[in-house]
């Protein structure tokens, strides 16, 4: 496999393909390798491949929709969940500061001196 860590579909498939032609270089002329089940294989590579890339498409979408909506609530009262003093978990209200994006990509809003998750937001008000 290339590299380290998960392998995408290409790498896989590239791996395969290196596979496949050491096979077909080394078969018995006797006993030939399967056509169908050959293409079958590349076919669900192919398959794979467009799932990752439809993933992906999907996740750039979901990241302009929330940038989108955190930015909307900008000016707007929202209540959140956020750990008290005690440490308790707690319902704080505040009015929407700024919308920033880590570069981790995560959305964060700050409220009054509060750093809040968007995930965190319950409610939002006008």
């Amino acid at each position: 496999m290339s590299g380290i860590g998960a392998a995408t579909a290409s790498d896989i498939q590239t791996d395969y393909m290196k596979l496949l032609v050491t096979q077909l270089q080394n078969q018995n002329p006797l006993e030939p390798l399967d056509n169908t089940e050959m293409t079958a294989q590349l076919a669900q590579f192919s398959q794979l491949q467009q799932l990752e890339n439809m993933n992906g498409a999907f996740g750039k979408v979901l990241e302009s929709v929330q940038r989108s909506y955190a930015s909307s609530l900008v000016g707007r009262e929202v209540s959140f969940m956020a750990v008290g003093e005690d440490g308790a978990v707690e319902t704080k209200t505040g009015q929407v500061e700024q919308a920033l994006m880590g570069s981790n990509g995560q959305i964060t809003l700050v409220v009054g001196d509060t750093t809040v998750d968007l995930a965190d937001v319950v409610s939002v008000r006008n």
